[in-house]
């Protein structure tokens, strides 16, 4: 364990400067007896978690553990991923865009010109662990990257009920815990080893030193399972249907500050057209109203939601788990949290969800065959109805460059170096690349310029430590581009489509649900911020 004196707004300034200096001029070198008295990182990322899913973002999912550290911590309302698994991964640990970190599409991996926040702190003085979903190709280990240990799954999806071959521990002379078969679900299990790796960090062998913990759930990714008592404990409310569920975390939102108050419910939207749900005859249809649905269709959906927020609660007990380690530990104070999602909640690929596979197939769930969703012998998700009731009040879902797609919750929680109030709210624009920047200035860790003797990549992203310290962040550009949807955000305007389709213009900061397309009111706008894109898109090695 070690000791982090109370910083101070000056000292968080102090910090990005040295950190600003260390990217021009300093190499990255192993400088442990400095490390002592740095603070920890704990880094938590959700698998395709909606915007309003957790309490402390309007919604009625059971997440007290989070809830606790937004109102205590800080809370971002316009913080951004890239949309999709792998490439949020790969620029969440590089601070690069997912094209510069290897992934220009789903597939890919993490080039030698990149650095990872793990190889940064470790070569700081850092103990490093990563438990949860690596993601970023099974042909390189986390081991490999920077991590000291990792407990976890390589892949992208996979049962949470059987950990043989899906789950494995590197290095693999490593101890290994040991599950009945009946005793393992994933969420759990990443509890325990989140909680014995930084048990390991306080022993006498570490040092004093500081740690890093990434912290990567495949929860609530489908496929969708969760332990029966968890789940029975929300029926009761899903029964009421998406359409209420929206109305009343939309009320909670401008209650919270989330939202403008004047903002308006908008229509529940479609899926754009891809070759699953034209298969079903769903595309480009619109998500039907909730009392329109037979009875036993309303059934079998409130259970696959039900599913869905106990994996959320489970998660978030998991999170319980660790901080309650943290305070028992002395540590809470000088541990930097940070909470996001991967992606919007996923809309594969139609109202009714899919199952066995991700694709067009659905069963509808009566009686015994019911009463067995989510657990170990289904595989299922929960459909575009209640992907669009996660993303409340936002436009469309992951795989998109719409807000619903690509807005992600952020928790920030450090006591001790962020000086924001308790409980505020950030409504500037930030990017998953800043995580890398914000965590290298808040550890005083060097970015370095070279890796393996090649040169390595410059950070895109930007530091958070100035909105910690509560000071206004000033305008920026922001481009993303997945699966060959794309936007631009600059100030309040965002630019944005949907593969092959025209350019629509929205004024985001009045109009967050993208309901007023103003692109033939603006042409030269548009012309200019597309033009930005295709800039950005061949500097980066984005898809044109």
């Amino acid at each position: 364990m070690h000791a982090v004196a109370s910083t101070t707004i000056e000292t968080v300034k102090t910090r990005l400067i040295a950190f600003a200096v260390a990217i021009v001029v300093a190499p990255c070198t192993a400088m442990p007896a400095e490390a002592v008295g740095r603070p920890n990182v704990l880094l938590v990322l959700a698998d395709d978690l909606g915007w309003s899913d957790l309490g402390c973002y309007g919604g009625e999912i059971d997440t007290p553990h989070l809830d606790a550290l937004a109102w205590s911590g800080l809370r971002f309302t316009q913080f951004y991923n890239s949309s999709r698994c792998c490439p949020s991964r790969a620029s969440i640990l590089t601070g690069l865009h997912p094209a510069q970190a290897g992934f220009p599409e789903f597939f890919g991996m993490l080039p030698p010109t990149c650095v990872t926040i793990p190889e940064v702190l470790r070569a700081a003085g850092y103990r490093t662990y990563m438990v949860g979903k690596w993601h970023l190709n099974e042909k390189t280990k986390p081991i490999e990257r920077g991590f000291d240990e990792f407990y976890g799954m390589l892949g992208g999806y996979n049962t949470c009920w059987q950990e043989k071959p899906h789950y494995t521990r590197w290095p693999q002379d490593r101890p290994k815990r040991e599950y009945p078969p009946d005793g393992f679900y994933s969420t759990d299990v990443f509890g325990d080893y989140a909680v014995e790796f930084l048990e390991q960090a306080r022993q006498p062998s570490a040092e004093g030193r500081p740690w890093f913990l990434y912290l990567a759930f495949n929860a609530p990714h489908f496929p969708l399972h969760a332990p029966a008592e968890t789940i029975a404990k929300y029926e009761p409310i899903y029964t009421q249907g998406w359409d209420k569920i929206r109305a009343a975390r939309l009320a909670r939102q401008k209650a919270l500050g989330i939202v403008p108050k004047d903002l308006d419910l908008p229509s529940r939207g479609t899926t754009p057209k891809n070759k699953f749900n034209e298969r079903t005859d769903w595309a480009d249809r619109p998500i039907p109203a909730w009392d329109s649905l037979p009875e036993d269709r309303r059934a079998d959906l409130t259970r696959r939601m039900s599913v869905y927020a106990a994996m959320v609660d489970h998660l978030d007990r998991v999170v319980g788990r660790i901080v309650d380690l943290l305070k028992r530990t002395d540590q809470l104070d000088d541990t930097l949290i940070l909470f996001l999602s991967d992606n919007g909640a996923c809309a594969e690929w139609d109202p009714w969800g899919f199952d066995d596979a991700s694709g067009p197939k659905n069963t509808l769930h009566s009686g015994a065959s019911l009463a067995k969703v989510g657990g170990r012998d289904t595989y299922i998700s929960c459909g575009s109805g209640w992907a669009n009731a996660s993303n409340t009040p936002l436009r469309l879902f992951k795989h998109y460059m719409h807000e619903g797609g690509i807005r992600t919750p952020l928790i920030v929680h450090w006591p001790a170096g962020a000086k924001a109030p308790p409980g505020s709210l950030c409504h500037a624009p930030g990017f998953i690349a800043d995580l890398m920047p914000t965590i290298c200035g808040a550890t005083a860790a060097n970015y370095p310029r070279y890796r393996g003797g090649k040169d390595v990549t410059p950070v895109e992203g930007v530091s958070l430590l100035p909105a910690f310290a509560g000071e206004p962040q000033p305008p920026r550009q922001l481009c993303i581009e997945h699966e060959g949807h794309r936007t631009i955000r600059d100030g309040q305007w965002k630019l944005v489509c949907i593969k092959g389709c025209p350019w629509e213009l929205y004024d985001i900061t009045n109009d967050p649900t993208e309901s007023h397309d103003l692109a033939d009111r603006d042409p030269r706008r548009v012309e200019r911020m597309a033009a930005a894109w295709r800039e950005w898109a061949a500097r980066t090695g984005a898809p044109r």
